[in-house]
């Protein structure tokens, strides 16, 4: 179970990390900046399981613990922070 804030460019994801190193809710982040559709819902994807998302996405996301974010993680959708929320 995993939230995620997508955007266009390594810049904009090296600002969405400092924002949340700076203690700014993910959420509020997602909701603010994310490209997904997903960022109606603070950037919650539900629960997914392996074969459901880009390998680069799957790798990213299935190597972290609960509550963990993940560095800045390329796709051929842009650029993602990942966060494991079960």
């Amino acid at each position: 179970h995993c939230a995620h804030i997508l955007v266009k460019t390594a810049n904009e994801a090296t600002s969405v990390l400092l924002r949340l190193k700076n203690k700014e809710k993910f959420s509020k982040i997602a909701k603010q900046v994310s490209l997904c559709p997903s960022k109606k819902r603070g950037g919650d994807l539900g629960t997914f399981s392996r074969g459901k998302t880009v390998k680069e996405f799957e790798r990213t996301a299935f190597s972290l613990q609960k509550g963990q974010i993940s560095p800045i993680t390329k796709t051929k959708f842009g650029y993602h922070i990942i966060k494991r929320l079960a």
